[in-house]
């Protein structure tokens, strides 16, 4: 056996150096290579272009949610509920007008409760001896070229299709709502069916009344309104600001309630012997001026 040496020396450790040229170490650790300052700009707007997309989107979302549902007041029924209520099966009731009076506030009020009756839009006035009329009124307003202010349908026709003012009454296959909305759900689906919509302005919404009225000055009024599942027809005995006079409905107890124009027009109702009172002045009677332009609202009788 050979004698190992004390003193040998042990085994040198190779050093490895790895070297880069120019190129390589320009490439970054990843091996990819840095982008460019054009590059990076165009990256940077494209960031900024999409923040500002998503900004846009949602600005634009609200404004839309504002103008569709946050409309000052709140709202006792949606579109969709007053359209069940539409669909729902008919309640037989003995066909009259109840007609009761008070004093609200100051105000003083003539209430017609309607009961087992039909409501539809017609541009012919009724007749007082057509037995089948328990009560008409107007409805929409309209200019002094004849367009109508407000949406409207006549038995299934759009005549105006205008969301300026946010209250509304619907009616068709024999049952009829009122209610507050932007929304045009209602109208299209009476329109479906055959029946009749028109727009008002709000005068409660939900026990509400709304912070501005845009009409002034002391006149007599009248209005529908709904207290549960009944409808009235209101009116005013003595000329009064439309504020007051909502605020009377809201007093008295009424969820729901628009306007309707022509507090000084005639029009009567049928108590359940079907005895018919006037309501204004018989002298008034029949309305010779905006003949087939009016859109008289008329309840009759069920079929």
């Amino acid at each position: 056996m050979s004698e190992i040496s004390f003193n040998e020396q042990k085994p040198e450790v190779p050093v490895i150096i790895i070297e880069r040229d120019d190129d390589e170490q320009q490439k970054g650790v990843s091996g990819v290579k840095p982008l460019s300052r054009r590059a990076r700009w165009l990256r940077r707007l494209l960031m900024l272009a999409t923040i500002l997309a998503v900004a846009v989107g949602v600005l634009a979302a609200y404004h839309l949610w504002r103008y569709y549902y946050h409309i000052g007041v709140p709202v006792s029924t949606t579109p969709s509920e007053n359209i069940a209520k539409l669909k729902a099966p008919i309640v037989n009731e003995t066909p009259e007008v109840v007609m009761t009076s008070d004093d609200v506030l100051g105000v003083a009020l003539d209430f017609y409760a309607i009961h087992g009756l039909q409501a539809s839009l017609s541009f012919e006035e009724p007749d007082t001896a057509d037995a089948s009329v328990f009560l008409y009124c107007r409805s929409a307003d309209h200019k002094p070229d004849e367009t109508y202010l407000g949406s409207l349908v006549v038995e299934g026709e759009e005549l105006e299709a205008d969301r300026s003012r946010l209250g509304y009454m619907a009616m068709a296959d024999g049952r009829m709502v009122i209610g507050v909305s932007r929304s045009e759900k209602v109208k299209d689906y009476v329109a479906g069916r055959g029946g009749s919509f028109f727009r008002q302005f709000i005068l409660v919404s939900d026990g509400v009344i709304p912070s501005r009225f845009y009409l002034h000055g002391k006149v007599e009024r009248r209005a529908i309104g709904r207290i549960d599942d009944t409808l009235y027809f209101i009116a005013t005995r003595n000329k009064e600001t439309l504020w007051d006079f909502a605020d009377a409905l809201r007093e008295y107890g009424f969820i729901d309630a628009i306007y309707i124009t022509g507090g000084t027009d005639y029009c009567f109702y049928r108590s359940a012997d079907g005895r018919l009172h006037d309501i204004g002045d018989v002298a008034d009677y029949p309305h010779t001026k905006w003949q087939g332009v009016i859109p008289w609202l008329v309840f009759r009788k069920m079929d």
